[in-house]
């Protein structure tokens, strides 16, 4: 898509919006499919190392890496492989977590990424919260611990693994966020699944948990196809939105998670799970609420001091 760039945060385009409801159906099928996986066996480490070297093969191929080379050049190697193997962590530990938690489950707890992101920017990015959005992600760690319930024998290893998935993403995000400015798209499009991908080929002789029947290895495949797919998507809707316009979307990835459970695992979340749900959602567009306001105030206050400026010059 060549349209260009939407620069006022109000206007969502219906393209945009569709878009993203089809980037969280992509990342949907990503999980049940990879829960599906296994639960029929397959290797957790089988499941995430194919899923990002597919990933691998479809940015070289769709980005058409052999015409432009420096698009990919990496400017920190050694951050691009902490990096890769920040977000392999988040996989494998979500992938480990599915063997016993809900698809509904998962997702809850991963929606508590932003407010960690949110508090883990200030020591680490100088992007400090006010008391208002730190009230939110206490209120956020409540609807964690509603879904997770410690103490009262609900709390298992399969929320452990959850738990880990998402503070690994939060740090992958950090760290997107501070490369961002001296590396190119390509290369944290690529490093971040080509790191692990490498990495871990060695790992791979010792994982003996292969798919037994053609319909299995199908799913492995497609696996990379859902998760390229995914993100490719996600460029494509923040080429016509902006990133304030669309953080409300990832929320739309529960329902399908919720329909997924009950369709392919005939399982449903309990009201505890639920509960927590919806304090972490609203906690979360609350963040999202209070940050856009910050930037409108911000940007009224130098639009303020440039007219003020220019009246002296």
């Amino acid at each position: 898509m060549n349209t260009p760039k939407i620069h006022d945060d109000s206007a969502t385009p219906p393209a945009a919006m569709l878009l993203m409801l089809c980037v969280y159906v992509c990342f949907t099928f990503l999980d049940t499919s990879s829960k599906y996986l296994v639960l029929a066996g397959v290797s957790a480490l089988i499941v995430a190392w194919t899923r990002f070297a597919i990933h691998v093969l479809l940015v070289g191929v769709f980005l058409r890496g052999w015409r432009e080379p420096s698009r990919f050049r990496a400017n920190n190697l050694p951050a691009h492989i902490l990096r890769g193997c920040l977000l392999f962590g988040s996989t494998m530990f979500n992938i480990l977590a599915l063997r016993t938690l809900q698809l509904a489950e998962t997702t809850s707890i991963y929606f508590f990424g932003p407010m960690v992101i949110t508090a883990l920017a200030g020591p680490l990015l100088g992007e400090w919260a006010g008391w208002r959005r730190w009230l939110a992600i206490l209120t956020g760690f409540v609807g964690v611990l509603i879904i997770t319930r410690p103490g009262v024998g609900v709390f298992g290893i399969g929320h452990l693994f959850a738990l880990g998935s998402m503070l690994s993403n939060s740090f992958y995000v950090i760290m997107t966020r501070r490369m961002s400015a001296s590396e190119t798209s390509e290369s944290l499009i690529l490093f971040s699944a080509l790191a692990p991908a490498v990495l871990l080929l060695p790992m791979l002789p010792f994982s003996l948990s292969l798919p037994q029947d053609g319909w299995h290895w199908a799913i492995l495949l497609m696996l990379g196809v859902f998760g390229a797919g995914g993100h490719w998507l996600l460029v494509q809707a923040y080429r016509l939105a902006t990133t304030t316009a669309l953080a409300p979307y990832p929320y739309s990835q529960m329902v399908w998670m919720i329909i997924s459970g009950w369709l392919i695992f005939h399982q449903l979340p309990d009201r505890w799970t639920l509960l927590g749900a919806a304090i972490i959602v609203a906690s979360g567009l609350y963040i999202i609420h209070r940050e856009h306001r910050l930037r409108l105030r911000n940007s009224a206050s130098l639009d303020t001091e440039a007219e003020t400026l220019a009246k002296k010059l």
